[in-house]
């Protein structure tokens, strides 16, 4: 017995106390109606309506009977709505996967961002390298990540892909460091800064092929999973990185210059199970690409192109040059 079904129909009755109008405003016909209300009858055992007179009248047990299927229909109602929720993906829990050199400025405006369009979404933030992820998207051990691209892996889906320019990471006292760009063969003899292969191993095969393919072939690969140890090594001596503009802002000691004659970029997208993925993964998404997409600023001017701007701070380093 469809409990529910027959309790909306009585519901109805038991306002109008006319089976004639209830029948039209429930847009089935009469007998239907009749015979619905007294299923229920027999289901609970008791008479709802009294149709001794001509006039229809709720029982004892029908006036106790509305409020409760009121009630039981409003709560089934939101539970209808509840789960419409989780469907969108607009509660519920989601776990998302952020690239360890993710900065905090985009953090902060991915998740402004989430709990702006899904404020009943609680988010699990972590933090792991494109590898982890992948493993973990596999293992259904996280429902989103943020990879770096290209992504060697079968059953997963990908947002929009952001691509951001690369450029070369150097010691601001590098006389490399005085010209507008860089060129990658000049680098020769130098070491590459850069994360392990182990953590992004497409990426990681796809910057040493663009070097070769340059005329650098650096003269070892030093691994660096963090921006400040990647500057560490950097203002050592002897290595550069090659990493987005961003990355160098960090650090007043360094300078980023464009790679001079080539194109190389970093593709950054959302990743998600092809498969039975979480309702908010699509979002997610296409809510990372509109971020990281604003978060990426253009490039730094080369030291000589404009007059410093006055600074409401002390200069602890030069930064002509």
């Amino acid at each position: 017995m469809d409990l529910l079904r027959h309790l909306r129909h009585f519901v109805v009755v038991a306002h109008e106390l006319h089976f004639g109008r209830a029948a039209e405003l429930l847009g089935m016909a009469q007998p239907p109606l009749s015979q619905s209300i007294q299923r229920l009858e027999r289901e609970l055992t008791v008479e709802l309506f009294d149709r001794s007179r001509r006039q229809v009248r709720l029982t004892t047990a029908g006036e106790l009977l509305l409020g409760e299927a009121e009630e039981l229909l409003a709560g089934e109602g939101r539970l209808r709505n509840l789960m419409g929720q989780v469907r969108a993906g607009e509660l519920g829990v989601i776990r998302a996967g952020v690239p360890p050199e993710t900065p905090a400025v985009t953090l902060r405006a991915l998740l402004d961002g989430l709990t702006t369009r899904a404020a009943g979404l609680d988010v699990e933030l972590h933090e792991l390298t494109t590898a982890e992820q992948v493993r973990m998207l596999a293992d259904r051990t996280l429902d989103v990540g943020l990879v770096h691209h290209p992504v060697a892996a079968d059953g997963l889906r990908f947002g929009a892909p952001v691509d951001v320019p690369l450029g070369v990471v150097l010691p601001r006292t590098s006389p490399l460091a005085r010209g507008r760009d860089v060129a990658l063969a000049s680098l020769a003899g130098l070491d590459l800064v850069a994360a392990p292969r182990a953590t992004a191993p497409g990426w990681h095969d796809h910057l040493l092929a663009v070097c070769r393919q340059q005329g650098w072939r650096p003269a070892r690969v030093r691994p660096a999973r963090n921006p400040e140890f990647l500057f560490g090594l950097v203002l050592a001596g002897g290595g550069v990185a090659v990493e987005p503009a961003t990355v160098a802002r960090r650090e007043p000691r360094v300078a980023w210059r464009p790679i001079a004659s080539a194109s190389l970029t970093k593709r950054t997208s959302a990743a998600w199970p092809d498969r039975s993925a979480h309702p908010a993964a699509a979002m997610f998404g296409q809510l990372a690409a509109e971020v990281l997409a604003d978060a990426e600023p253009a490039p730094p001017a080369p030291a000589g192109t404009s007059p410093p701007a006055a600074r409401p701070w002390p200069v602890l380093f030069d930064t002509t040059g």
